[in-house]
Formats: C-alpha cells, sequence, structure tokens
C-alpha cells in the first residue's frame, strides 16, 4: 500500500472536519465579536496580551504540538500495528479532540480566562475545583517527567549513520547546540518586538531564516554541548524553572511563533515526503500482539526503543499510548491557562482552538509514516525521537540533496525537541499559575516556589529512574492526559447543561475517553500491586521500580477524578431538580 493514498485521505477527512464539524460546534457556542475577551479587558503586557490571530496560531500550536503526536503514534504501531493507529487518529482527533480544545478555550475565554479547574469550581463547586487542581498538577509532573527524559535523550550521543563521514559528528550534540541557540534567537526577538515593535512581516522574514540559520551552525558546534543524559535533565528543568517565570513577552509568545514555524516547515516537509517521496507501508496493519490477553500490562523493556506495551490488550493501551495525537486533556490547560489570555476576539477560538488540533492530528500522521515506511526489523530497537527524526531527514534530502544529510538530520531531531521544549516551559508555568491559585497568592516568592516543585519533583524522578523506563512513564502520562481531557469536557459539559444548551457533542466523547482512562488506570494499579506484593521494589539495575511509583500515582489520580464525578453529579442532580419544580408551579 502507499503512503501517498492514505496521506492524501486524511488530510481530506481532516479538511472536511474542520469545514463541516468545526463549523458546526462554533454555532452551538454563538461566538460574538462583539464581546470583549479577557485579554483585551485586562491587557497588563505581562500574562494578558491580546495577540494576532497568525502569531497567536503559531504559539498555542507549538505549545500544544510536543512529544505526544510524535513519540506516542510511533510506539503504538510498533505494539499493534497501524492501522488501529490511523483511525483512532482520524476519528478521534475530529469528534474528540477538536472539540475539547475549541470547547476547553472558548469556556475559559467566557469565564475571565481562568483555568479549567477554576471553571469547574464556578459551575461544579469548590471541592471539584480543588480536586482537579490536584489531579492537573500531579498530571502536569508526568508531562515533565515524559517529556525531559525524550528531549534529553535526543541531545546525548552520535549516531551510527555519521560514522562513515571523514570528520566525526556528534548528532546529540549538534541538536542541542541547535536548541540552544534557537532559545537564545527567542529571547532576542521578544527584546527586538519589545523595544523597537517592527511589523510582523519584516520579523518573519528576518527570524524565521535565522531559526534555519541555528540548525546550521549547530552542525558546526556539535562538540561543545556534550553532556550525560543526567546533566541534561538538570539543565533543562532549570532553563524551566526560570522560564516560568519570565514574561510572556520575552520568551514565550516569541519562542512559540518561532517555534510554530519550525513546525508548519517539518509537517511541509512530511507532507511532501509521503506524497511525493513514492514510500510504500512495510509495517503490519496490525501487530501479531495485538490481541494478546496474557499479561495485558505494560512491563519495563530490556531495549531502548522497545514498544510499552510489548504484550498487551489493544483496547484500552492503544488509545492511551497515541495520547496527544488525538486527545490530550494537557491542551485543555493550554487553552484554558495561557492561550485565553491572549485571544483578541472570539472568533479567533476557532481556527485556534479546533484548526490547531486538526494540524496536531496531521502531525500525527506524519510520525505514523515516519515507522510505516520502515520494515519491522530496520523500527527495532529504535526510540520515537530518532525514527521520526530520521524519517524528516530523509523528506528532507529528497529536495536538498544527499550532501545535505548532516544538516537534515539535525532539523529533524531539533525538529522534534523543538515540539517538546516548547511544551516543558509551558507545563512549568501552568504549574505555578495552578499552585498560586490553590493557595491563593500571587507574590513572586510564591511563584518561584510554585514553579520550584513543579520542575524539582520531576527532577528528583528522573534522577532516580533507569533512564529506559520514560516507556512507563510514558504509558500513565497518556493515561491521566486523556482522563484529564474527560474531565474537562464533563465540567464543560455541567457548563452547558447550566446554560439550557445542546451537550451531546461534549457528553458522548467524555464518556468514551473516560471509560477507557479509567480501565488503562485500574490495570496499571493492578501491576504495581502485584509487583510490590512480589517485593520487586527494584529494576535489574537497581533503580526504583516505575511500576509501583506508577500505582501509587494512577490511584491517587483515580481517587481524584471519583471526587471530581460526583460533585458533577450533584450539581446535575440539583439543576434537574430545579427545573422540575419549576415546570411543577402552576
Amino acid at each position: 500500500m502507499s503512503l501517498t493514498l492514505l496521506a492524501l485521505g486524511i488530510v481530506a477527512l481532516l479538511s472536511a472536519g474542520y469545514v463541516l464539524y468545526g463549523s458546526f460546534i462554533a454555532r452551538q457556542y454563538a461566538l460574538d465579536d462583539r464581546r470583549d475577551t479577557p485579554a483585551v479587558l485586562r491587557n497588563d503586557g505581562v500574562d494578558f496580551v491580546p495577540e494576532r490571530p497568525f502569531y497567536l496560531m503559531a504559539q498555542h500550536f507549538s505549545a500544544i504540538a510536543a512529544a505526544g503526536p510524535i513519540a506516542g503514534p510511533i510506539l503504538a504501531c510498533l505494539a499493534f500495528g497501524w492501522l488501529p493507529c490511523l483511525l483512532w487518529i482520524a476519528v478521534g482527533v475530529v469528534f474528540i479532540g477538536a472539540v475539547h480544545d475549541f470547547s476547553a478555550l472558548v469556556a475559559s475565554v467566557r469565564h475571565g480566562a481562568h483555568s479549567i479547574a477554576e471553571i469547574a469550581k464556578q459551575n461544579l463547586g469548590k471541592r471539584a475545583g480543588i480536586a482537579l487542581v490536584w489531579f492537573i498538577w500531579i498530571a502536569l509532573l508526568y508531562v515533565i517527567i515524559a517529556f525531559t527524559q525524550i528531549t534529553a535523550s535526543s541531545f546525548v550521543g552520535a549516531a551510527e549513520e555519521f560514522e562513515g563521514l571523514a570528520t566525526p559528528f556528534n548528532k546529540g550534540g549538534a541538536v542541542a547546540a541547535a536548541s540552544v541557540l534557537y532559545l537564545g534567537l527567542a529571547l532576542l526577538l521578544g527584546v527586538t518586538q519589545r523595544m523597537f515593535r517592527p511589523p510582523l512581516w519584516l520579523v518573519t522574514a528576518l527570524f524565521v531564516p535565522a531559526t534555519l540559520g541555528c540548525v546550521w551552525l549547530g552542525t558546526k558546534v556539535d562538540g561543545v554541548l556534550v553532556l550525560d543524559l543526567k546533566w541534561w535533565f538538570v539543565i533543562i528543568l532549570a532553563y524551566c524553572l526560570v522560564a516560568s517565570m519570565l514574561p510572556m513577552w520575552l520568551l514565550q509568545q516569541p519562542r512559540g511563533y518561532l517555534g510554530g514555524f519550525v513546525l508548519y516547515l517539518a509537517l511541509a516537509v512530511g507532507l511532501f515526503g509521503v506524497l511525493f517521496g513514492g514510500y510504500a507501508v512495510n509495517q503490519p496493519a496490525i501487530s501479531a500482539n495485538a490481541w494478546r490477553m496474557l499479561d495485558p500490562v505494560p512491563v519495563l523493556a530490556g531495549a531502548e526503543g522497545a514498544p510499552p506495551i510489548d504484550r498487551g490488550l489493544l483496547v484500552p493501551f492503544l488509545f492511551v499510548t497515541i495520547a496527544c495525537g488525538a486527545c490530550s486533556g494537557f491542551h485543555g490547560l493550554i487553552c484554558g491557562g495561557s492561550t485565553s489570555r491572549q485571544v483578541a476576539r472570539e472568533s479567533h477560538c476557532t481556527p485556534i482552538g479546533f484548526g490547531a488540533m486538526l494540524l496536531e492530528g496531521f502531525v500525527a500522521v506524519i510520525s505514523l509514516a515516519t515507522v510505516m515506511m520502515l520494515t519491522p526489523e530496520q523500527a527495532a530497537g529504535q526510540p520515537p525521537a530518532r525514527i521520526y527524526g530520521d524519517g524528516l531527514a530523509r523528506f528532507l534530502t529528497l529536495l536538498l540533496g544527499k550532501d545535505a544529510f548532516v544538516f537534515c538530520a539535525t532539523f529533524g531531531a531539533m525538529a522534534f525537541s523543538t515540539f517538546v521544549f516548547d511544551t516543558l516551559d509551558v507545563s512549568t508555568r501552568l504549574g505555578r499559575y495552578l499552585l498560586q491559585e490553590l493557595f491563593g497568592t500571587t507574590s513572586r516568592a510564591a511563584g518561584a516556589l510554585a514553579s520550584g516543585a513543579t520542575a524539582g519533583i520531576p527532577l528528583a524522578v528522573l534522577l532516580a529512574a533507569d533512564p529506559k523506563s520514560y516507556q512507563l512513564f510514558w504509558t500513565l502520562f497518556g493515561t491521566s492526559n486523556q482522563l484529564l481531557a474527560s474531565l474537562t469536557l464533563l465540567g464543560v459539559t455541567v457548563w452547558l447543561y447550566r446554560q439550557r444548551k445542546r451537550i451531546w457533542y461534549t457528553l458522548i466523547p467524555m464518556i468514551f475517553v473516560m471509560s477507557i482512562t479509567v480501565l488503562a488506570l485500574l490495570i496499571q494499579i493492578w501491576t504495581g500491586l502485584r509487583d510490590a506484593a512480589r517485593g520487586a521494589w527494584r529494576t535489574p539495575t537497581g533503580d526504583f521500580n516505575p511500576t509501583i511509583l506508577n500505582a501509587g500515582v494512577a490511584l491517587a489520580l483515580l481517587l481524584l477524578a471519583v471526587v471530581f464525578v460526583r460533585e458533577a453529579l450533584v450539581v446535575v442532580a440539583a439543576l434537574r431538580a430545579e427545573r422540575r419544580d419549576a415546570q411543577a408551579v402552576p
């Protein structure tokens, strides 16, 4: 089968989904540009900054399009085959993921740009709001753990495809250097815009090519930033701590804008390669292991890059492994904690909320294509970051030629790290917002403590864990991420019910995603309890056993979700009683 035909079909489906279903969902919320948004009403130049939709779209897309739609589809394809992955991405992103993102963004804009936890507090009660704050914060810790580990791994080590070069080349060092230069360029862009306020076309014409220049320069200084994996854990999370305290105009907005173009370029390269590369599908449509029912629990893989679920049930682990490629609760945090504070008009919510999620779905398809064109033997033992980066490099060499392979390979790997970097410091910033909101303080000192806790706990876990255990952290990350999406949809559903509006388009996706993720949590809890009962507190390498940590965290998340659902049911029952009483009055 040809990748070209599959890609054309997915492009057509996503385009139709935006035009038809996206327009339908937008009509349900009755967007009105005459209503001032929180960014306009509270413009403070730091957290509330009304932004042009094109600029905000790039920033929002780079924030939500992290490792999830790249690593998730690759891991799931290796475990289950490409066909169930493609079906879930195509259907899930239109009817669940995009609806979730758009609804979370509109709800936040209509509630003063508050977080989804504060929205839950207003509509479901204080107990539900507090439960959701703790749920989100714990889920953010797992986002940071999973993404820091997978980003740091792309900064470490040379690769065998460069062994034949006349001059030694360290791919990890080049990617690290290019990424650091990219962050420095973003700071320069922030200062330039603040001081000189140049037109957007000039900024784009100067700084977007300079971003590619960072990739080229990174290949020339590949031996400068050659560090151990755990040193990169420290450096990345120290950066997140500092970045989460900086004004949005200085780093987050300009970095997101530049990162958005890197991601647009990665999408364009991927689309070109899939359409015109002439690649065939070499992975099995359904893996032989997909339907095995024995021991349906992820085990610690013996080799880096092995599937996280090498013996398992397609349901529920297909859905939580693909994670952000089809549906992501983390996006609701970006919508409610960052993007909603920059929306200048309500009508901008449609392309930014619904449209950006469909773009992320296509990122997942491109990622899936990079592994589908490999044989099982070629993909065996390779981590997802390398599969994706090398796939983009193959696509780009079709345009630039084989002589540019070093640049192409560095660009492919940097595109992956760009996807992730933009999410890491945003996650830390959101953790700061949540803890400050929970404890009712806005002081800088409290913010620094909140950011320190949000970055410090993941650092402690990463330093204690086996570097290969990211696959198990990934499974719980995906589970908590999609359970958060279902809780967000539940909160939006109750809000819509209060407004006497239709609710089926949020209610049905909520029920489906919640059922899948609760089952995945229960299996992971059972796994950890089983290992604890056996006394398997450590892995063969002497590091702590992540299945036991995952079980404790999964149990906490499940209990918090139960509290939230119970409060929602109580509120809905009270509303229904009020309406019955009102109808009974003559």
